[in-house]
């Protein structure tokens, strides 16, 4: 079995590792808050978090729709210039997972009586979460409860609940309430009380209705000027008479069903909730809409819904599946983790992804650079569509990263660090005015969506004016020195322990990659370019800056420092920092991090990846080997750059190292912090490990890359993905890898440098030479990643694939 992370809360597995599920098999109420986000169902619009249908007891209450907020004020100890005058947090919806049972008057409760049975699973090929429970109350009365929820995946409004009540062995008179609940109690909001007193019953009503088995809520936001509809209908179907009332207030609607049981019989509710919100359109059309998205859940049925679930699901795991043989929790965890990429951008649809999906209120809701990074190049080559919208949402905001760029001072545009609405809301300026690699962190994925679909509308449209003001913004932002060079000073990089420094490598390389790309894509689109007021002198200077960028590097030790000067400072003692000090940013003064050699999160290593033509070889071993001796792992980020580069250098099992920490970061609760969310830019580098890590994977100007090498403890590797209109699979063993085109038209792809054609007519298999074993580079002291040593009775675990074939 793998080794538990000591610093996890329990070493007793809260998961069954199986290929197409996480199953909890006993209900841990220590664990509640983790399960919560681990099983929470979401389409990209709509979120609900994992609760339990009865609403008590909880972790975290959570309801979300994308982009749904309420402002609040942002404290300063000092003012200045440029600060956002108010933040944007995600709020708690109106709660529509709620169905309450009373069994002879006694309430439903697994904290009384006695629970015989007690198992929560989510398929990941249905897109459901079933419950079952075998309850028996304080006063003897034994039942049985099914439940299966569902977030559509396909009806972008609607979330469904088939909730089933058996008494087991005697008659029982029983009560179900359906609640729509606006409001909710929440746990503590924080110390700040201006905060509490804004995200304090945050909605105001202003319609409830009800009508048969059918009730809307409309409410609207205090502050934000936002409006949202909620509403809920229902199929009941029981034995005999049945009882069935509605009622609704201002933030509770309630459809009340009473009926006695007998054994062998069944109460039966489906509950359908359809969600719609906006920021312009009136109460009487969110109240339609509403009403219209219920009536066409309703005429789907149950059924059809669970249909159109699967065959979704089952579509987009012929273009994504991994499967793995030789490491059952690193399968399940890969799995589990592009399942919740997928639901975080399905129908997102020009809204943006956030930082924890939409299963939790972590980081306030916000969307950060790891979306463009980390979480888009899951989504392109494997469901690319959702990538185009949360691109396209980056161009809905453009006005906003414009007019933030004049208030600094430059021109182009200047995106925000952390957002909701596309307004800076970060408080922090070494990053949330420094960290100016987020423009470049968005031309980057739009380059790569536009190589990897050949989508044109998107590229004049989209692409364009995205290239255009971020190039616009590094021409300004940087200057031409006496002798020449290309400088961009006084920026923070992905790695926070060094804020606002001069020519951050990350930061001048992509920077240079943005420049460039502007530059040629407006040639390709002169039409466009002109009415975007790029000259022929403006196209020239981006190349010239392109031209002359500065990469730092030091000769005597032969690395690149991660920003100028960096290999200069005094090195961390990592020997006299106590294991109870990590995080460092809580335990030490910025000040202090910033002047020392100790990084947060990769960051040279993840430029040696985003932008590896810029390194030869042997500076990619080197740079590799001396961060890892001062990169402390403080982000979550930062595991899945270290396992790409350490397969790319030849560490093949310190990359599988890595891989678990980034895989299994939710599932084993590794950061502690698992209950305000899950870590989606963490589950997508379980992608990148083993796809652009083992597999190899690159891709740039209509040519796909491999160079696959497994470490020991996996023993074959077979990932699919969506390239230019194609669909293909690639198999990996230690000594070849077979490259099979399943849909689509040829492509041209690299194996280990050696450029060949595949087409349809035959799989192309292609050896893999050996190499030979190198020394482990050290961690500091107390940060080494935990090895995976895997039980061999699950090696293997992945034979059944996503439609079910062998």
């Amino acid at each position: 079995m793998t080794e538990r992370d000591p610093r996890s809360a329990t070493d007793r597995p809260v998961y069954a590792v199986e290929p197409w599920c996480v199953r909890e098999p006993e209900l841990r109420l220590d664990r509640l808050a983790q399960s919560e986000s681990v099983f929470a169902l979401s389409n990209g619009h709509l979120g609900l978090r994992g609760n339990l249908d009865e609403g008590e007891p909880h972790g975290l209450p959570g309801s979300y729709l994308n982009s749904f907020f309420e402002q609040r004020p942002l404290p300063y100890a000092e003012a200045g210039y440029g600060y956002p005058e108010s933040g944007q947090t995600v709020i708690n919806v109106t709660n529509g997972k709620l169905i309450r049972l009373l069994v002879d008057d006694e309430p439903f409760d697994v904290r009384y009586g006695r629970l015989h049975a007690h198992e929560r699973v989510l398929d990941l090929r249905a897109g459901t979460l079933t419950r079952t429970v075998e309850w028996t109350s304080p006063a003897g009365c034994r039942v049985k409860i099914t439940s299966t929820r569902l977030v559509s995946l396909t009806q972008r409004a609607i979330a469904a609940i088939c909730y089933d009540v058996e008494p087991v062995d005697q008659s029982l008179r029983v009560v179900a309430q359906s609640e729509l609940v606006a409001n909710e109690s929440l746990p503590d909001l924080g110390d700040d009380p201006r905060v509490a007193a804004a995200l304090e019953a945050p909605l105001v009503s202003e319609e409830h209705v009800h009508n048969g088995t059918k009730v809307i809520l409309v409410h609207a936001t205090r502050k934000s000027g936002l409006r949202m509809a909620a509403g809920m209908s229902h199929d009941i179907e029981g034995p005999g008479r049945m009882a069935v009332d509605a009622e609704s207030s201002p933030d509770v609607g309630r459809v009340t069903v009473a009926t006695e049981l007998e054994p062998g019989q069944r109460l039966r509710i489906v509950k359908y909730l359809a969600y719609g919100w906006s920021s312009q359109r009136s109460r009487p059309a969110l109240h339609d809409q509403v009403v219209a998205a219920l009536a066409a859940a309703r005429h789907t049925g149950w059924a059809g819904l669970l249909k159109q679930q699967r065959d979704y699901l089952r579509d987009f795991w012929r273009g994504a599946d991994i499967e793995i043989d030789g490491d059952a929790e690193i399968q399940q965890a890969t799995r589990f983790g592009l399942f919740h990429i997928l639901q975080a951008g399905a129908r997102a649809e020009r809204r943006m992804i956030p930082a924890k999906g939409l299963t939790g209120p972590g980081y306030d809701g916000h969307t950060f650079w790891d979306t463009e990074t980390f979480v888009l190049p899951v989504l392109i080559y494997t469901h690319p569509g959702s990538a185009a919208d949360a691109l396209a949402w980056r161009h809905m905001t453009l006005p906003l990263a414009t007019e933030r760029a004049r208030q600094l001072g430059l021109a182009g545009a200047a995106f925000p660090w952390r957002t909701i609405r596309g307004q800076e809301s970060s408080g922090y300026w070494p990053a949330g005015t420094a960290a100016f690699h987020i423009n470049a962190d968005i031309a980057d994925a739009v380059v790569r969506y536009v190589d990897a679909t050949q989508d044109e509308r998107f590229e004049r449209e989209v692409g364009l004016p995205l290239l255009v003001e971020t190039a616009r913004l590094w021409r300004d932002l940087g200057h031409h020195d006496v002798e020449g060079v290309f400088r961009i000073d006084g920026v923070t990089g992905p790695d926070e322990y060094n804020a606002v420094a001069d020519n951050n490598v990350y930061t001048n390389l992509m920077a240079r990659r943005n420049l460039q790309e502007a530059a040629a894509m407006a040639m390709r689109h002169p039409d466009l370019a002109e009415r975007l007021g790029v000259t022929t002198d403006e196209a020239a200077s981006w190349r010239n800056a392109a031209a002359a960028m500065l990469v730092p590097y030091d000769e005597r030790l032969g690395v690149h420092p991660q920003s100028e000067g960096f290999t200069n400072h005094a090195k961390w003692d990592f020997a006299a920092t106590k294991p109870e000090h990590y995080p460092l940013l809580l335990n030490f003064p910025y000040f202090d991090l910033y002047r020392k050699q100790v990084v947060k999160q990769a960051d040279l290593v993840l430029a040696m990846h985003l932008c590896g033509e810029a390194f030869t070889d042997e500076q990619k071993r080197r740079n590799f080997e001396y961060y890892e001796a001062v990169t402390v792992r403080d982000s979550s980020l930062s595991a899945q750059s270290q396992a790409v580069m350490a397969a790319e250098c030849g560490h093949l099992d310190l990359a599988h190292d890595y891989l678990g920490e980034t895989a299994l970061m939710d599932l084993h609760d590794l950061a502690r912090n698992t209950k305000d969310g899950l870590h989606i830019a963490s589950m997508a580098g379980a992608w990148s490990g083993l796809v652009a890590g083992f597999g190899g994977m690159r891709a740039s100007n209509g040519c796909l890359s491999f160079a696959p090498r497994l470490p020991g403890g996996i023993s074959r590797l077979s990932f699919r993905m969506r390239y230019r209109g194609s669909r293909l699979r690639v198999t990996v063993r230690h000594d070849h890898a077979v490259y099979e085109l399943l849909e689509g038209p040829g492509l041209r792809l690299r194996h280990h440098g050696e450029e060949f054609s595949l087409g349809a007519d035959e799989p192309a298999k292609l050896p893999i030479e050996p190499i030979p074993p190198l020394p482990r580079p050290a961690q500091p002291q107390g940060r080494e990643p935990l090895p995976r040593r895997t039980d061999p009775h699950l090696r293997d675990n992945a034979s059944v694939t996503a439609d079910g074939t062998p």
